[in-house]
C-alpha cells in the first residue's frame, strides 16, 4: 500500500497550481486523512511559503500536512549525478510520507526532471489552465483556431510519455484532469472558443475537463495568512457571498476528482 498521489502539473505559471494544490491537501485533511505535501518547485517555492505562513497561523483549529520543499540539485559536476541526486531527494520523501493517505504535489512552471519523475507517479494529474486561447497553448498547438490541425504540445507529450512509464511499471493509468481555473464570471466569445477547443482536445489527448475557480480577490488574500476557504470559520471570519460561491467551486471539483477512501459531499 502507498499514498494515493495528487500531481499539480503544467509548464506554464501564474495558473493556479498552488492555490489548487493547498486547498485540496487542506479539505482532505479536514476529512480526517493524513495528508503529506510537496513542493518540487522549492526555487520559486510558492506552496513551500503557502506553509510556512500557514504554520505561523495555525492557532485553533488550523490543520497542518507533512510537508517537503525539494531542491533540484546543481552541485554535481554530471547531468547523470544531478539527477541521481533528484531522484534519492524524491524517494526519501516518499519514504518519510509513506503512510499517508495522499500525497499533493505542486510542480514547477517549467520542464524538470524531478516535474517528470512526479508525473510518472500520478495517481490523479491535474493541470490548471487561466480561461484563454493562450494557454491553451501549453496543451496543444493550434493553427488559426482549427481543431483538425491541432499538434500535442511539448506538456502533452511529456505526460503521454509519464503514462507509459505507469504502463510499464502495470500500475492504473494516470486520471488527467484539465481545470479551467481563474474563470471570468461572465460567458463570452473568448469562453466559447476555449471551451470547444478543449473539449475536442479532451477526446484527443485523453483528459477529463473540469471547472475551477472563478478570478476572485479571496485567494490572494488568503495566501498571505495561510489560510484556504475552509478555515474562515474557525478564525471567525464572517463569510461573505463570495466565499460561498468559492467553497462550492472547491467542492465541485474535488467531487469531479473522485478520489478514493472519500465520501464525495
Amino acid at each position: 500500500m502507498r499514498p494515493y498521489v495528487i500531481v499539480l502539473g503544467n509548464e506554464k505559471g501564474g495558473t493556479g497550481k498552488s492555490t489548487i494544490a493547498m486547498h485540496v491537501a487542506v479539505y482532505l485533511l479536514n476529512q480526517g486523512f493524513k495528508v503529506g505535501t510537496i513542493d518540487i518547485d522549492a526555487r520559486q517555492g510558492t506552496f513551500t511559503r503557502y506553509f510556512e505562513n500557514r504554520k505561523n497561523n495555525s492557532s485553533g483549529n488550523i490543520k497542518l500536512s507533512e510537508h517537503f520543499a525539494i531542491f533540484k540539485d546543481s552541485s554535481e559536476s554530471s547531468v547523470e549525478a544531478a539527477q541521481g541526486k533528484d531522484m534519492e531527494s524524491i524517494k526519501n520523501a516518499f519514504e518519510k510520507l509513506r503512510t499517508c493517505d495522499f500525497l499533493v504535489i505542486d510542480t514547477p512552471g517549467n520542464d524538470t526532471f524531478l516535474s517528470r519523475t512526479v508525473h510518472s507517479y500520478a495517481d490523479t494529474l491535474i493541470t490548471p489552465i487561466n480561461e484563454s486561447l493562450i494557454d491553451i497553448d501549453v496543451l496543444v498547438r493550434v493553427n488559426q483556431g482549427d481543431s483538425r490541425t491541432m499538434k500535442p504540445s511539448i506538456y502533452a507529450e511529456m505526460v503521454w510519455e509519464q503514462r507509459k512509464s505507469r504502463a510499464i511499471r502495470r500500475e492504473k493509468p494516470i486520471d488527467w484532469i484539465v481545470v479551467k481555473n481563474r474563470m471570468s464570471p461572465l460567458y463570452s466569445n473568448n469562453r466559447k472558443n476555449v471551451d470547444t477547443i478543449l473539449e475536442a482536445l479532451s477526446r484527443r489527448l485523453g483528459f477529463r475537463l473540469s471547472n475551477g475557480f472563478c478570478e476572485r480577490v479571496i485567494f490572494k488574500e488568503l495566501f498571505i495568512s495561510g489560510l484556504t476557504l475552509l478555515d474562515l470559520e474557525a478564525k471567525g471570519i464572517e463569510l461573505n457571498i463570495s466565499h460561498v460561491a468559492a467553497r462550492q467551486e472547491l467542492r465541485d471539483l474535488i467531487n469531479f476528482m473522485k478520489l478514493p477512501k472519500l465520501s464525495n459531499e
